[in-house]
């Protein structure tokens, strides 16, 4: 079990385009939405898995399969939150767990005397890997197909495309653009699985084109978009959480 759990690689956009994401949505602890990658230097796998899904069924000739509402739900249903046993990861699965168990913390703040913000920390990181191409599909030159090599040779490069900038440049650029993907508001947990799921085709789908039109990097202006995406999940992710927060047990 050790030596499964200590076993792959899970990158993430870096450190400062992290901390854009949620500071563009509105975080208040947005310097906090770094710590799970530090996490992951202590904890291998068992934090790691919950930064992707290598789904090894990406495409069928030349279509490429959506993220479907049921994957985010499986993901759910079977807890594998902070789990290694899984062979994919569980992006998405996590994105609802740590949400869930910042909620409930939070309801049980005051009685249990512990900091429930740790948890919306994971959450907002996550929300930011989802919408980075590479942690959608498959990683590792074993893997079936030609986006596992791509994903392992490169990952790194394309993870640290816009990093080299000013932390509020970037967070200007991602705010710039997160009007076109506005969510109106997510009502339950139903609703959020369909927005993870788009989210995730959509970055799917580009990872695919990356790999196809000779296997390019991500164009700055790509991944301003996508970061995008992410904010303006986490913002109305935020807003959820508030809501839920108010509701009796």
């Amino acid at each position: 079990m050790f030596i499964l759990c200590a076993t792959g690689a899970a990158f993430g956009w870096h450190d400062k385009t992290h901390m854009a994401v949620s500071k563009a949505a509105g975080y208040e602890q947005w310097f906090n939405s770094a710590a799970p990658d530090v996490t992951k230097t202590k904890a291998g796998e068992k934090e790691g898995k919950n930064h992707y899904c290598g789904n090894h069924a990406i495409t069928e000739g030349d279509k490429v399969h959506e993220v479907t509402v049921d994957i985010v739900l499986k993901q759910v249903k079977f807890n594998l939150y902070d789990n290694c046993i899984d062979d994919e990861g569980h992006l998405y699965g996590a994105i609802v767990a740590s949400l869930n168990k910042y909620i409930e913390s939070k309801r049980e703040e005051k009685k249990s005397g512990k900091y429930a913000g740790y948890h919306m920390a994971f959450c907002a990181h996550y929300i930011g890997d989802l919408s980075m191409p590479l942690h959608n599909v498959p990683h590792g030159k074993d893997k079936k197909g030609p986006y596992g090599k791509f994903n392992q040779e490169h990952h790194t490069e394309n993870d640290a495309i816009v990093e080299n900038n000013d932390l509020d440049q970037i967070t200007l650029q991602i705010i710039g653009r997160m009007d076109k993907y506005k969510i109106k508001k997510i009502t339950d947990e139903h609703a959020l699985c369909q927005e993870i799921a788009k989210i995730a085709t959509k970055a799917r789908n580009l990872a695919c084109s990356m790999v196809k039109d000779k296997e390019r990097t991500i164009t700055a202006d790509e991944a301003y978009e996508q970061l995008a995406q992410s904010a303006a999940l986490l913002q109305a992710v935020l807003e959820y959480a508030k809501q839920e927060i108010a509701k009796e047990k």
